[in-house]
């Protein structure tokens, strides 16, 4: 097959590579065009240092890095090898960076690839250079390295050409063309070239080909320093280019690599110095001032601590100076993550942006997949998908301040609870104000601030049973998340849920188009509730959600972020049948939970909230005091209850109203904390963390939400199939010891054999054990099997158990 007539944008390491792995899988009339000369074009990718360490707290970052490697180290261009695989050291010279290296030797074990810890002996014999009195301990992995990326560039072209696919040198994109709201080629400098799917790999160029469609690129290229010493007096006679490993002192935001008797310094520890697009020339003017647009010229006073701290680490560098440097344009964006995907506005326009070469053939063989088959198999890319964005997160100066903080933040110890720094509060519910003065401790979700907990709860704790964790589970923590917990399934309490992405569906095919997109049966009764699935067409899960008829021809949905919105968005019917809006912003959420729940609602209610009058999971409107809710009796935390919706100006009436009838019962308002060990304690998956695209549902435990003998419906074919190779289960463990709280991301053992990882982990306050969440070959997801989780330094053991934990009758949801 021939496939549609493709344009992609931008011949560095993403470009080429996407052309190899395109026309590799059949796809030939491909025409890749780039402002520059090939194969070294002007880009980030001509002047990449091109370390490549694998390790990342993402598993998907992590397998694309790993793919990279794998594919570098089979090319080579006469000879010369694309990738030098001397692998890759990491050094502690504290006492939190050797803590840290712990926790990146669990991820990067969880996520499949060798690596071992080494005592500082081992660091200076595997890098004699390093100051065996500085460094504490280090972590290698052996399969790291140094990708050529210009000659990968080449070697990609190479395959890519046998295959017929044209590159153009020097081809300036002046516009993407478009016609019914699809690309219909790409006007050059040289004239038009048609296309039926343009891909922007154009790098620090990207948002600007993304304006020439109306596409807000979250991206900044931000320059980073990297500087190469004069010959070392220490590597004299060195004729191989790289002979030790890359070497990251992450303490100091500082790496260093081998060039002959030479020694590579990249710094980021300087200031963020952000460059607009705008400013960054063409290569064509480039190369009038003899210079790659993409390299600024070096600010030597921003490299000194730098310089400072080399010659304190490596001491042979004393003896040396720079004698270059370079201030190198990167991309960056707000999470640190690469922007892929399709336009959601402008169909076949795609693109592959913020890329670095560690992860650029992976990327390249994902996005390859997704435009063939319609969907990626081989890497879940739900954190990576360029339509994840909120509509603040695409903002300028959002976009700005944190590109910026995550340059500062690179190489910096991050906890999974950490919040973001500024810009904040940027959402807040119509709580906020009363939260406040609850002494709300917020962390953030999608912008949104949300509490974790109350310190006008401390009181509850005296008199309970709540044990503290470690050092690390204890950062965001208080013991007053317990007592919320506990007195959740005491008395009663109330939870913000605003943050929950809420999606409203209407016309007259709304039930059919949500019959197709999801694999429960939704088409039924007004009232009802179903939790329900969307699938690929692999029949990986895209994301759960809960799907409500409110009316004939009216549904709400509680979605997991923007990316479901997208996903219904791209399936709507073309003959205007169904619509879809986001009504998140002007409405608000409350869940009260808790055996008094009922007592609570029922006497400012206008209808009947009994066992009788609204059975669980359905949802009627009704008013609570003068404010219209819609009321659903579900519960995310496995006690009796209902979420409470309105609109956003009736948002503090409401609480206000609830909360005078709570507080007499012993209610509470409680936050994230106790909410997410409640769930945990139910068995509740959580999309993202618990199941992903690279899970089906009968491994993630909710093949109940699938119903087979309903009309077709996407990804059953592949369901069918799946159904009965069940080869990985996600498991319930419980841990006996208070202290040992994981966090997630934690490997686990069977024995010293490492057979998979922690998802989501808590502590459960009513069982009064640990839980965690992981990923297990079935055969070991039997209960009672003992196993161990890789925690920092420590191994956990941890029991297979039975789920759910609390109330496996349903009685206290049901009554």
């Amino acid at each position: 097959m021939a496939g549609p007539r493709v344009v992609i944008i931008g011949a560095g390491v993403v470009g080429a590579a996407l052309a190899d792995e395109l026309s590799a899988a059949g796809w030939t009339e491909i025409t890749v065009v780039d402002q520059g000369p090939l194969p070294a074009t002007g880009g980030s990718s001509s002047h990449a240092p091109g370390l490549v360490f694998q390790t990342n707290s993402s598993k998907t970052m992590t397998e694309l890095a790993r793919y990279t490697v794998e594919k570098l180290c089979s090319l080579d261009v006469d000879g010369q090898p694309c990738f030098l695989q001397v692998g890759g050291l990491e050094v502690a010279t504290t006492a939190d960076r050797l803590t840290e290296l712990h926790r990146r030797h669990g991820w990067i074990t969880a996520w499949g690839v060798e690596a071992r810890l080494l005592s500082p002996e081992e660091c200076v014999e595997l890098h004699p250079l390093v100051d065996p009195s500085r460094v504490l301990g280090g972590l290698l992995v052996p399969t790291d390295g140094l990708a050529k990326s210009v000659l990968a560039v080449e070697a990609q072209i190479r395959q890519a050409k046998e295959r017929g696919v044209r590159f153009l040198a020097r081809h300036e994109v002046l516009d993407v063309l478009q016609s019914d709201g699809s690309v219909s080629g790409v006007r050059t400098d040289q004239g038009e070239i048609p296309a039926d799917i343009v891909v922007c790999c154009a790098g620090i160029w990207g948002p600007k080909i993304a304006r020439m469609v109306g596409m807000n690129l979250p991206l900044t290229p931000l320059a980073h320093q990297l500087a190469w010493t004069g010959p070392v007096p220490a590597l004299e006679g060195q004729t191989e280019e790289a002979v030790r490993p890359i070497l990251r002192h992450q303490d100091a935001d500082l790496y260093y690599r081998d060039r002959f008797d030479r020694i590579g310094i990249g710094s980021y520890g300087h200031r963020p110095m952000p460059v607009s697009v705008d400013d960054i020339r063409s290569v064509q003017a480039a190369d009038a001032a003899d210079g790659m647009p993409s390299v600024l010229k070096f600010t030597e006073g921003d490299f000194a601590d730098a310089w400072t701290e080399t010659q304190s680490l490596l001491p042979a560098t004393r003896e040396a100076k720079i004698e270059e440097g370079i201030n190198g344009l990167f991309s960056f964006t707000t999470d640190g993550l690469p922007l892929l995907g399709e336009s959601p506005e402008v169909k076949g326009f795609w693109v592959a942006e913020a890329v670095w070469v560690t992860h650029s053939a992976g990327v390249a063989r994902a996005v390859s997949e997704w435009l063939v088959d319609g969907y990626c198999s081989s890497f879940d890319l739900h954190e990576c998908d360029v339509n994840r964005f909120e509509a603040h997160q695409l903002a300028p100066e959002y976009v700005l301040a944190r590109d910026c903080q995550n340059f500062v933040e690179v190489y910096d110890i991050l906890h999974p609870l950490q919040p973001p720094g500024t810009p904040r509060p940027i959402r807040t519910s119509p709580f906020y104000g009363r939260q406040q003065e609850l002494g709300a401790v917020f962390l953030e979700a999608n912008g949104w601030e949300r509490p974790q907990w109350y310190e006008a709860n401390a009181a509850l704790v005296e008199g309970r049973s709540i044990p503290t964790p470690n050092d690390w589970a204890a950062r965001y923590w208080s013991p007053i998340v317990g007592a919320e917990a506990q007195t959740t399934r005491e008395t009663v309490a109330m939870y913000d849920m605003t943050a929950l992405k809420r999606l409203e569906v209407s016309g007259r095919g709304a039930a059919a188009f949500l019959e197709r997109l999801s694999t429960g049966k939704i088409d039924k009764s007004v009232g009802s509730v179903t939790y329900t699935l969307l699938l690929d067409e692999d029949g990986g899960i895209r994301s759960d959600v809960t799907i409500a008829r409110l009316a004939r021809d009216l549904f709400q949905v509680g979605a997991n972020g923007n990316l479901d919105h997208d996903w219904f968005t791209r399936h709507l019917p073309a003959d205007g049948s169904v619509a879809v809006r986001d009504i998140t912003p002007g409405t608000c959420c409350i869940g009260l939970w808790g055996p008094l729940a009922r007592q609570v609602l029922q006497p400012l209610a206008d209808s009947d909230f009994s066992n009788e009058g609204l059975k669980y999971f359905r949802a009627k409107r009704a008013h609570i005091g003068s404010v219209p809710v819609t009321a659903m009796r579900l519960s995310y935390v496995g006690e009796l209850g209902w979420e409470l919706y309105t609109t956003a100006d009736h948002g503090l009436k409401l609480w206000d109203t609830l909360w005078a009838a709570a507080r007499p019962l012993g209610g509470i308002i409680a936050g994230r904390g106790a909410f997410n060990s409640l769930r945990l304690e139910k068995g509740y998956r959580s999309f993202g963390t618990d199941m992903t695209y690279e899970h089906d549902p009968y491994e993630a435990g909710v093949g109940f939400a699938v119903k087979l003998d309903k009309p077709d419906f996407i990804g059953k074919a592949a369901l069918e199939r799946r159904k009965a190779e069940v080869k990985r289960r996600l498991t319930c463990l419980t841990i006996d010891d208070p202290s040992a709280v994981v966090m997630g991301k934690e490997p686990v053992y069977d024995g010293d054999r490492p057979v998979g990882y922690v998802t989501s982990a808590a502590y459960g306050y009513t069982i009064g054990k640990g839980i965690a969440y992981a990923w297990l070959p079935a055969e070991l997801a039997t209960p009672g099997r003992v196993l161990h989780i890789g925690y920092f330094d420590q191994r956990v053991a941890a029991q297979v158990a039975d789920e759910p934990l609390v109330d496996p009758s349903m009685s206290r949801l049901r009554g």
